[in-house]
This record gives structure tokens, C-alpha cells and sequence, in this order.
């Protein structure tokens, strides 16, 4: 009797201080809990790159992750961002790069990158690396847009990269993609913007996801379609742009110079784009290099080759990292020091 009426105490205070506040409290993105919100932190790199005050000769390089392993492995690796790529993610779920996955499991995704990131964060007591995610199309109409903006925003994201292709979309480098009309594709990042706006609005200053705007019109279309695709992107608000599968130098170059703001490069190992050194990409005028498949690639490798010692009866020990730091780098390090922390003697 007595433990129920402390109960009902208890609940009824807890009650009466949310009734009696102006506003519900205020819902904050997962990973504004470690310090500066992700958005920001990257708005704060993107800016000291273009204004030179970031001192390296090399742009912003982004490996690209696809889950909590990767993201803590390139944050422990000393990066300063990363991106969560949609090829990267239906890869390991054993699908190709055309949107068999779902707005849903990228979500899920991204959550689980910005738990990675953070988790390596206060094990390296740093703030947490920004991430952009693949948002693709935006998973439907502009109001789809709307709700991935929110979505990746809620799981913690920089920023998200929405894309001019028709649905399903497709990897960047394969054949087979299109692109919805000029229009279409303007309207659909003006949506994305607004998203961001709206989002920043409700939750503060700092927390809506910086906008990447990738056209992929320069096969179908042209690379002068490209082009006006790019600055038309940048005029309705997006943060960055991104146009995919440049054939030629000259076209980089030619890109870098007519469209402004922050630009990425996309640096696909035997892709379209010519691979090139990451000081010639920040000479250029690019102000990030994306790697999108060299640690997926890297993997599968180091898995065929593994599983064809296993299966021809071979040692493996050169293959593998010791058991103590394959430990180590999933997290055991920090989890004893955590629950030791947390012990009761």
C-alpha cells in the first residue's frame, strides 16, 4: 500500500511538471548528445575548407561507411567525416545499388552508423564525425522528400544526398538510369531544402541536415544539362552539389569552375571518373573526396581470399588480425571499462 501510494506521488509530479510547461520538451537528434549537432559540425568544416582556413592540401576526404563496424573504423582511423553509402548498404544486406532497399532499412542504417560513430567518439574523447547519407530519390514525391530529410535528421546525419534519377535508382556508374525531368529534379531538392529548414526550426539551431544535391543527368542528358542541373540546385538552397560520373578532367575542372559552393568529388576505383590524387581534386575547386567502395571492395576481397584458405585446408593467420584486436575494434575495449565503471562490489 505504502509502494503505491509513493507511486502515484511520484507519477502525479512527473505529470503536473510536463502539463504545466508552455512547450513539451524539446526532442534533440541523437547526435547533439556528444556536443555540437552534426549538421553544424559539418557546415563548420565545409565553411573553414572553402575559406582556406582548414590547414591541409588535401580536401575533405570521406571513406564511405555502411554500418556500426565501418563508421567506428574510419572514425578511429582519424577522419574528419564519413558518408553512408546506398551502394554500401544494400551491399551487405546482399543486394545491388537499385533501391531494393527501403527508406526504412537505410534509416535503420544510419542509426546504427551514428552509434558507431559515436561510440568511437568517447572511446578517442572527440566529438562525434559528421556523416552524410544517401538519401537516394528521397523515396517518392517531394513530400517522401520531406519525411527522409526528417528521418535521417532524427538517426543523427550531417547532412543527406538527394538525387535527380528516376525511381528505382541505380548506382551512378552501371547503365540503365535516367533522370526525371529538369523541373522535377529542382523542385524535389527545393522540398529536401524546405525539410531542412523546418527541421532546424523545431529542433534548433544547427540540427537539420545539410543538403548534398546530386544530378546524374550528364550520361542521358549532357554535361551542360548537368551543369544547369547543379547551379538550378544550388539557387533553391542546397549546401553542396554533386555531379556523378564526370568522363574527363576537363569536365571536373569545367564543373568546379561555373558552380559554386561546396562540390564533391566521387572517387569509384575502376568507375567512370578519372582516379585522381587527392591535392590535384582540392587544386580543381572540390571541397571533398568521397572513396564510396574501396572498404566494401577491401572486404569482399579479404573474404574470398579467406574463405579459399579455409576451404583448401590453409592456415589463415596472416589474413586476420589477432583475436585480442578484433576485439578491440568492435568495442569490448570500452564495454569492460564500462561495466567496471558500473560494478557493484
Amino acid at each position: 500500500m505504502q509502494l503505491r501510494s509513493i507511486y502515484l506521488a511520484l507519477s502525479t509530479c512527473a505529470i503536473t511538471q510536463f502539463t504545466s510547461a508552455s512547450q513539451p520538451p524539446s526532442w534533440k537528434p541523437a547526435a547533439a548528445a556528444f556536443g555540437i549537432p552534426a549538421p553544424l559540425r559539418l557546415k563548420q568544416l565545409l565553411q573553414s575548407e572553402m575559406t582556406g582556413s582548414r590547414n591541409s592540401t588535401k580536401p575533405i576526404l570521406l571513406p564511405c561507411c555502411y554500418d556500426g563496424l565501418s563508421a567506428r573504423l574510419i572514425a578511429r582511423g582519424g577522419f574528419e567525416a564519413t558518408f553512408m553509402t546506398g551502394f554500401g548498404v544494400s551491399g551487405v544486406n546482399g543486394y545491388p545499388d537499385t533501391q531494393l532497399v527501403s527508406y526504412g532499412e537505410m534509416v535503420n542504417a544510419a542509426n546504427f552508423v551514428a552509434e558507431g560513430l559515436s561510440s568511437a567518439a568517447l572511446e578517442l574523447g572527440i566529438d562525434s564525425i559528421p556523416c552524410i547519407a544517401d538519401g537516394d530519390t528521397g523515396y517518392g514525391n517531394s513530400v517522401n522528400v520531406k519525411r527522409t530529410v526528417f528521418g535521417y535528421g532524427r538517426a543523427g546525419m550531417g547532412g543527406i544526398m538527394i538525387e535527380d534519377q528516376v525511381s528505382p535508382k541505380r548506382c551512378g556508374h552501371v547503365k540503365g538510369k535516367s533522370v526525371i525531368s529538369f523541373d522535377d529534379a529542382v523542385q524535389r531538392v527545393k522540398a529536401a531544402c524546405d525539410a531542412r529548414d523546418e527541421f532546424e526550426k523545431l529542433n534548433g539551431e544547427g540540427t537539420g541536415p545539410l543538403i548534398l544535391a546530386r544530378t546524374d543527368s550528364l550520361l542521358s542528358n549532357g554535361f551542360e544539362d548537368a551543369i544547369s542541373r547543379s547551379i538550378a540546385f544550388r539557387e533553391v538552397g542546397c549546401d553542396m552539389t554533386f555531379l556523378e560520373a564526370p568522363q574527363t578532367v576537363e569536365q571536373m575542372k569545367d564543373y568546379c569552375a561555373r558552380v559554386s559552393g561546396p562540390k564533391l568529388a566521387n572517387m569509384l576505383e575502376y568507375g567512370s571518373t578519372p582516379i585522381l590524387p587527392p591535392e590535384e581534386l582540392k587544386a580543381m575547386g572540390y571541397t571533398m573526396a568521397a572513396y564510396p567502395l574501396t572498404l566494401l571492395s577491401a572486404s569482399i576481397k579479404a573474404m574470398q581470399d579467406s574463405l579459399e584458405l579455409i576451404k583448401n585446408g590453409e592456415p589463415t593467420e596472416d589474413m586476420i588480425l589477432s583475436f585480442a584486436d578484433t576485439k578491440d575494434v568492435v568495442g569490448f575495449t570500452q564495454y569492460s571499462k564500462e561495466e567496471e565503471r558500473y560494478a557493484v562490489d
